[in-house]
């Protein structure tokens, strides 16, 4: 089957697959049943592959909604998008919208607009919420930011609708718990940091710590045990190497570009991790 080449993520996310498809493509088994993405992000990997049964999830709740409109209401989305600007004020005061109680009563085409909107127009597209789960990425000062993208939003929405795509908002566990022997789960969980100040967890209220590491590394395990292939992302870190020294672990070169000081935007070693060959 062709891919359409329309489909793509409609947001940049911290931890992005788009540079390392080549990596995770070549590595994925060729035939499998059911898709699963546990962490699927802004979709990268999914979008690239395109398969026509999928159940793809997050825990953010904010990024799931966005998933749901697109799919359900990509009209209206784009409509709403359209209302936008691109200045400094209007920018804070959409962010500061989080902070309001009424912000519960805004529909769910608003607040997918909203994340949209912040995402193409915040510094470095890089979406972050503080310990209250309040978006805090400063205004980007972009001349042109690509704010109603029509095209990606109808085509991802067709997508979505004429395959079997289950979409979930939940722990990774629940969402993987159907996968049966000839599926396939594709892991790209918040990475370990490699070093203290490079910690990525800001993406969803909570951070995802070493317990839950463990939790996932041991969820790998069952999955091995009932005959289930997974593909998984990482840091190229020490605990990492020990978690998943039972498996196949490949390093793979990734470029950084989300990063506040320009310096440190570079290659860096990454995982991925596989049960089978």
């Amino acid at each position: 089957m062709s891919k359409n080449q329309t489909i793509a993520p409609f947001l940049k996310w911290v931890g992005g697959k788009r540079q390392l498809l080549s990596a995770i493509t070549k590595l994925m088994p060729t035939d499998f049943n059911h898709y699963y993405e546990a962490f699927v992000g802004g979709g990268a990997v999914l979008f690239d592959i395109q398969p026509q049964k999928a159940i793809i999830n997050d825990f953010n709740a904010e990024l799931i909604n966005v998933y749901q409109v697109i799919k359900n209401h990509p009209e209206e989305l784009i409509d709403d998008l359209k209302r936008h600007k691109n200045e400094s004020e209007y920018f804070y005061q959409i962010r500061e919208l989080d902070r309001k109680a009424s912000f519960k009563k805004l529909s769910s085409i608003k607040k997918a607009s909203r994340i949209i909107y912040l995402n193409k127009t915040c510094y470095n597209g890089l979406y972050r919420v503080n310990s209250a789960g309040e978006f805090n990425s400063p205004f980007g000062k972009y001349i042109n930011p690509n704010i109603v993208n029509d095209t990606t939003i109808r085509a991802v929405s067709q997508y979505l609708n004429s395959n079997d795509i289950t979409i979930l908002n939940g722990d990774f566990e629940t969402a993987i718990e159907t996968s049966r022997k000839g599926d396939f789960v594709y892991f790209d969980p918040p990475y370990v940091p490699v070093s203290n100040s490079a910690n990525f967890t800001g993406y969803v209220q909570g951070g995802f710590d070493l317990a839950e590491q463990v939790r996932l590394r041991d969820a790998c395990i069952r999955l091995d045990e009932k005959g289930v292939h997974f593909l998984l992302s990482n840091s190229s870190t020490p605990v990492i190497h020990e978690l998943y020294t039972m498996f196949d672990i490949h390093i793979v070169k990734a470029t950084r570009a989300i990063n506040s000081n320009a310096a440190k935007r570079g290659a860096i070693n990454e995982v991925l991790v596989r049960n089978y060959s």
